[in-house]
C-alpha cells in the first residue's frame, strides 16, 4: 500500500506513549498498532480528527502517500 501513518514520528515527537496517545484519542491500542503497522483499511474522519486534535497536527501530518516500487 503507498498510504504511510506516521504516529510514531508524530509521538517521538511529542514524547508521548502509545498508551496516553490511545487513551487520549479514545481508541484502544490495538487499534493504534493497526494504523502504526499499515494493516488498516480505512480511517473513519472523527478518528483523524482526533488523532489531528491530540497531537496538535493536520491529516498531512500523519498520513503521507509514497509511490509504489515499478
Amino acid at each position: 500500500m503507498a498510504i504511510v501513518v506516521d504516529i510514531d514520528v508524530l509521538l517521538a515527537k511529542r514524547k508521548m506513549s502509545v498508551g496516553e496517545f490511545a487513551d487520549a484519542v479514545g481508541i484502544t491500542v490495538a487499534n493504534i498498532a493497526v494504523l502504526k503497522n499499515g494493516r488498516a483499511k480505512a480511517v473513519r474522519f472523527s478518528t483523524l480528527d482526533a488523532i489531528c486534535r491530540v497531537l496538535e497536527c493536520q491529516p498531512g501530518d500523519v498520513l503521507r502517500w509514497v509511490p509504489d516500487e515499478a
